[in-house]
Formats: C-alpha cells, sequence, structure tokens
C-alpha cells in the first residue's frame, strides 16, 4: 500500500491524492486486473473506499482509492466542491493516470463505488469504455436523492427551491462573501431524521469513521450541477458493461440500486441484497462488508478477461 499523488488529467492544475492497494506477492515486471474505488458524497479515501480497496487487494487485485478533485487531500479550489459532472470525470482521470503504469493490465480495468460514489462510477462506464465491469454498494443517484429524497417520496418539482438556493449561492460567492456549505449528511446527532441516517451523522462525526479531511459539508453552489444531474443518464443504451449491485435489504437508499438495475443495458447484470443491512452497514459493518466483498472479488476476477465488454453487449 502507498500513497500517491498525481496531476489530474482533465486540470492539471489539481493534484489527485490516491492510496494504492497491491496484492500479496506484488511483481512490477507482471500485470495485474485493478479495480479504481470511488468514495461516498462527503467522505474520503481513508474511510470506506480504502476499506473496500484494501479487501479487493487481498483478492489479487491491485485497488485504488482516491479523493475527488476539491475534496479530502486532493488538490482544487473552492474547497468541498461538489460537482457531479467533475467528479464522474474524476473517475476517468485516475485511469488515464493507471494506464501509464507498466503493471497495469490495460484491458483489466473495474470500477466501484459506495454510495454517491457508486453513482459517478456508474456514469463514468456508461462514457469510459475502458471500464470493463462495474460494481456498486448501496448505490445513489446523487441527483435522485437530491431532488427526490432518501426514500423517493418527494416530487422533483419540489426541490426547484434547491436550485434557486445555489443560484443565490453562486452570487454570495461572487461577491467575496466566503462559499456557503450545504451538510452532506447530518452535521449532528438531532438533525437526523432517522435512525439510518443517524448512523451517517456517527460515521462522519464520531470516532466510529471520523476524518479530519472529510467534514461532511459541499459548497452551497453545487446544488445546481447536483439537481439537474443523473448519475444513470443513458444507461439503458450504453452500460453494457458487466454489473454487480449489491444494496441492503433495509436501506432507505435501495430504490437507487433498483433503479440502476432496471436502466442498465447490460445483458450481464446481478444483484445481490444484504439481509439485514441499513446503507451504512455496508459501509463498515464487518460481516455485511466481507459479504459485499465476497460477492464483489468473483465478480471482478470472472468478469475482468479482457473479452468481457463485448459478451455483455452481444
Amino acid at each position: 500500500m502507498g500513497k500517491i499523488s498525481f496531476a489530474n488529467s482533465n486540470n492539471r492544475t489539481i493534484a489527485m491524492s490516491a492510496v494504492i492497494d497491491f496484492p500479496a506477492g506484488f511483481d512490477e515486471k507482471k500485470n495485474y486486473p485493478t479495480i479504481v474505488v470511488s468514495h461516498p458524497g462527503g467522505g474520503v479515501k481513508e474511510q470506506t473506499a480504502g476499506t473496500y480497496a484494501k479487501k479487493l487487494a487481498e483478492q489479487g487485485f491491485i485497488a485504488i482509492a482516491f479523493d475527488r478533485s476539491y475534496q479530502g487531500e486532493s488538490g482544487g479550489e473552492p474547497r468541498q466542491l461538489e460537482n457531479p459532472y467533475i467528479s464522474t470525470e474524476d473517475v476517468s482521470a485516475v485511469i488515464d493516470y493507471l494506464t501509464t503504469l507498466p503493471y497495469i493490465d490495460k484491458e483489466r480495468i473495474g470500477a466501484m463505488g459506495i454510495c454517491a460514489g457508486a453513482g459517478y462510477t456508474a456514469n463514468a462506464a456508461i462514457q469510459d469504455r475502458r471500464i470493463k465491469a462495474v460494481g456498486t454498494v448501496s448505490a445513489v443517484n446523487i441527483g435522485s436523492m437530491f431532488r427526490n429524497g432518501w426514500e423517493n417520496n418527494v416530487k422533483s418539482i419540489d426541490a426547484l427551491p434547491l436550485v434557486e438556493a445555489g443560484s443565490n449561492a453562486r452570487t454570495s460567492d461572487a461577491e467575496g462573501k466566503g462559499y456557503a456549505t450545504m451538510p452532506l449528511a447530518p452535521l449532528t446527532e438531532k438533525d437526523a431524521p432517522n435512525e439510518e441516517l443517524r448512523q451517517a451523522w456517527e460515521y462522519y462525526h464520531t470516532p466510529r469513521a471520523e476524518c479530519a479531511t472529510a467534514p461532511g459539508v459541499a459548497t452551497l453552489r453545487s446544488l445546481n450541477q447536483i439537481i439537474t444531474y443523473d448519475a444513470y443518464h443513458m444507461a439503458h443504451v450504453y452500460l453494457t458493461q458487466p454489473i454487480q449491485i449489491v444494496a441492503g435489504s433495509i436501506a432507505g437508499s435501495k430504490w437507487m440500486s433498483d433503479d440502476l438495475f432496471d436502466r442498465a443495458a447490460s445483458k450481464d447484470k446481478s444483484f445481490h441484497i444484504v439481509d439485514g443491512a441499513n446503507h451504512m452497514d455496508l459501509y463498515d459493518g464487518q460481516t455485511f462488508v466481507d459479504e459485499a466483498v465476497s460477492v464483489l472479488a468473483p465478480f471482478f476476477r470472472k468478469k475482468l478477461t479482457g473479452a468481457a465488454v463485448k459478451q455483455a453487449a452481444e
């Protein structure tokens, strides 16, 4: 395992920070299948993304968990910008970097993500054919979540005031008043509307998994891009790669995994439901995470053959 830094190919003024995990017996003269792991909204590579990367490396893969632009230890201003279009492009930027490494098998690159990172991963795969297989855990389509609520009980038009708030924040930002922010998960325990989101507060803001580089907020101006974003846009046409979806049976967010499964064009798609798990359990609940990895590792091992995309599209 090692921390690395490299220039973002989409914006070379931004240095991307990542942790790369290698399998046991790693030999830099050999080629390895590699998995890019994207963190949740408000998270960083040291949290659940790093957990999955490490466990996948133990299964024989090279795995890289990275901080998105403007977040964590990666560069970019303003800090905590959560522009989903840039976040999607960051996945491809990491792959750009990987293709320069001699021990990466360019024909065996997979990608997975947790929460919003899963949505960004799916969106990246729709437009980046170098991603040969896709895995998602507790998937969140961040646009759908902000438009329609955690449990899909809000009409999209009712999110119009959020677009207004994002627009006004841009004016305030331009006037030099500092970048206004909004929480991506409850900032205090009393802010949580239910137990599942109370655990989101606990994860990000208590010793359970808190990290100094993960304040759990985003710039308010991000709402303009988030509300109108669909992580699964054109999935019914172009998401033809093999896909393995993992979600908890009692997750409030499960409907977004259902939506991805329904919309993906792939003829090679599977949905594994982790019984008794909620959204957050799949971040760091050891039994639940181990179950997810026990599904994802053989999936990637089987599908990262170099011919998987062609097979899935036929």
